[in-house]
């Protein structure tokens, strides 16, 4: 990414994030190979009611140097376009049934989808180039049973490579083609999730009207770490089929991806807020890493834990830590990237550290980890200095707070004011272990 770009991208994003969030996305995708940044899924709904925002949002990118890879449907759009023409509509498994006079259809609304975007951000000095076609080889899925619907047999990225190459957001339809030349509806999430597969992208984005997965009570889920929360997300009863069936498949797609890869959930108008802070906007949905307890420092790479601590404080720890602290418990993720060390004091374990490594940030690995501490913590206390970064976490999980010059002392669970009135005192009084 040019230097150039960053004063860019700092002034775009300043009502959003700290000047340290800032430069913390920028470094880590101005290490990716430019034709591994990101795909974005767009939904027909969203090109035929949302397309400002759109442009505006891959304008964005395309201002800071990042040139994500656009793959569109266009359901509504074919849905009236049948009903235009007296055609009405056949689904088998979800999927359209397509014979050839709906096929014409969908060539001509795919075309018109299609050119549609790229016009749109061409008019705003946006290069993208239309890709309709040779990028999806195909099989016909069942045409007896589906008509001339494919299934993805290759990818070929030769004109996605050419676009990107040129700093030009290549948008692609979901068709395909057979190996004799027919042209071949497919469905464009499965299209998606084989470009993915081919591709490796860091970030893949799907752009939908809700702007992410909601819970029970309509809520957007900020984010799930698949490695610790899939299996209960999968029992809860407020989970709908669609819903579920959309988890599945992002947990199928991401555990044959890098780690470093993940699923954004989102609006297209928070498409940069969702890339480029911490707090994001929607759902980031990660493989992320296991969560292990320790009862002491035995078992712990302690050179790891050291390195964690300091990347996540940016502060150098004092020496002699590991042997004046004596650890309740210890939730560290499998790959020392977040850690949560507790001490118990006078019967109420506290949170002694929290840490969460630079390039973690943001992921959500942090809070997989706080709710695994949490699980088994029915009381806790600790301390945090009034300027850190997450104390607007801190308020949301405690049942009080005691603000101070030096330090806010939080807690939840305790019973009585001499349990908070001894928490208070002790976080005051305890010595500080990091430097500066």
């Amino acid at each position: 990414m040019a230097k150039d770009l960053r004063p860019t991208i700092v002034r775009l994003l300043s009502n959003m994030a700290s000047a340290k969030e800032i430069q913390q996305y920028l470094k880590r995708f101005s290490q990716i190979d430019a034709a591994r940044f990101a795909l974005v899924k767009v939904g027909g709904a969203i090109l035929r009611d949302e397309l400002d925002a759109l442009v505006s949002s891959l304008a964005f990118l395309q201002q800071v140097g990042l040139t994500p890879i656009v793959l569109h449907g266009a359901g509504p759009q074919l849905d009236d376009e049948m009903k235009a023409a007296g055609i009405t509509k056949q689904t088998v498994d979800g999927l359209r049934v397509t014979t050839p006079e709906v096929l014409t259809i969908v060539r001509r609304v795919f075309l018109q989808e299609n050119l549609r975007l790229v016009e749109a951000l061409q008019a705003e000095g946006v290069r993208a180039t239309s890709i309709q076609a040779g990028v999806f080889e195909a099989d016909l899925l069942n045409k007896r049973k589906y008509g001339l619907v494919g299934k993805v047999s290759r990818v070929h990225l030769q004109g996605i490579n050419a676009a990107i190459k040129v700093g030009s957001i290549p948008v692609i339809t979901s068709l395909g083609e057979t190996a004799s030349g027919q042209i071949v509806n497919l469905n464009a999430d499965w299209a998606a999730n084989e470009l993915v597969k081919e591709m490796q992208p860091y970030k893949i984005v799907f752009l939908t009207g809700t702007g992410g997965l909601l819970d029970g009570e309509g809520r957007i889920i900020d984010s799930i770490n698949l490695s610790t929360e899939y299996q209960d997300l999968m029992l809860q009863p407020w989970l709908h089929s669609g819903m579920k069936v959309k988890i599945e498949q992002i947990h199928d797609l991401l555990m044959q991806l890098p780690p470093a890869s993940s699923v954004s959930i989102t609006k297209p108008d928070e498409l940069a807020k969702e890339l480029f802070t911490h707090r994001g906007s929607g759902t980031l949905v990660r493989r992320g890493e296991k969560i292990l307890t320790k009862k002491s420092w035995k078992g712990i790479d302690l050179a790891r834990m050291k390195s964690l601590i300091e990347s996540g404080f940016g502060r150098k720890l004092l020496p002699d830590y590991f042997e004046k602290t004596k650890p309740y418990r210890i939730y560290v993720s499998e790959h020392y990237r977040a850690a949560l060390i507790l001490t118990m004091e006078n019967g109420i374990p506290h949170l002694d550290k929290f840490a969460v490594s630079d390039d973690a940030q943001g992921e959500g690995l942090g809070r997989a980890a706080w709710l695994v501490m949490r699980a088994e913590n029915a009381r806790l206390f600790w301390r945090s200095r009034p300027l850190n970064s997450i104390n607007e976490f801190y308020f949301s999980e405690s049942d009080g707070c005691m603000k101070g010059d030096k330090w806010n002392v939080f807690w939840f669970g305790l019973d009585s004011f001499d349990e908070v009135r001894f928490a208070i005192d002790h976080c005051r009084a305890r010595p500080a272990t990091l430097k500066g």
